[in-house]
C-alpha cells in the first residue's frame, strides 16, 4: 500500500503533470513544424535553387530490379536537409521560449520583497525589551 502512495504522490506532482502536457503539446507542435517546413518552407527554397524537389533528391548506391525483386538501396539526403531545416526551426522555437521565461524570472527576482510583519509574539519581545531597558536607566 505504501508503494502504491507513493506511486500517486509521485504521478500527481506538479512536475511531472508539467511534463506529461510538455510532452503532448511538443509532439502536436512537431507536427506542426513539420508541414511548415516540408509544405511552406522547402517548396521555395526548391524553386530559388532550379526547381528542386528536397524529398526527391537521394543518391542511389543499388538501383531497383523488379525482375528479381530487389528494391532501391540509396542515400536520401534530400529528407535528410528537411530534417535538419525542422530541428532549426524547434531549436529556434525553444530557444525563443527559454529566453522569454528567463527574462520573467529576472523580473520576479528584481521584485523586493515587502517588509515582514512582526508576528504578536515579537510585538510582545519588543515591548517587554523596551520596557526592560527603561527600567535599567
Amino acid at each position: 500500500m505504501a508503494i502504491a502512495k507513493e506511486f500517486k504522490e509521485f504521478v500527481m506532482r506538479g512536475n511531472v503533470v508539467d511534463l506529461a502536457v510538455g510532452v503532448v503539446i511538443g509532439a502536436a507542435f512537431g507536427s506542426i513544424v513539420t508541414s511548415l517546413v516540408k509544405d511552406i518552407i522547402m517548396p521555395p527554397i526548391g524553386v530559388l535553387l532550379g526547381k528542386v524537389d528536397f524529398a526527391d533528391k537521394k543518391y542511389i548506391i543499388t538501383p531497383a530490379d523488379p525482375v528479381h525483386k530487389i528494391s532501391e538501396v540509396a542515400i536520401r539526403y534530400g529528407s535528410f536537409i528537411t530534417a535538419v531545416v525542422q530541428f532549426l526551426i524547434i531549436a529556434f522555437c525553444i530557444f525563443m521560449v527559454v529566453k522569454v521565461i528567463n527574462s520573467m524570472k529576472k523580473k520576479e527576482e528584481e521584485a523586493p520583497a515587502p517588509d515582514p510583519v512582526p508576528t504578536k509574539e515579537e510585538e510582545l519581545l519588543t515591548q517587554i525589551r523596551d520596557l526592560l531597558a527603561k527600567n535599567q536607566k
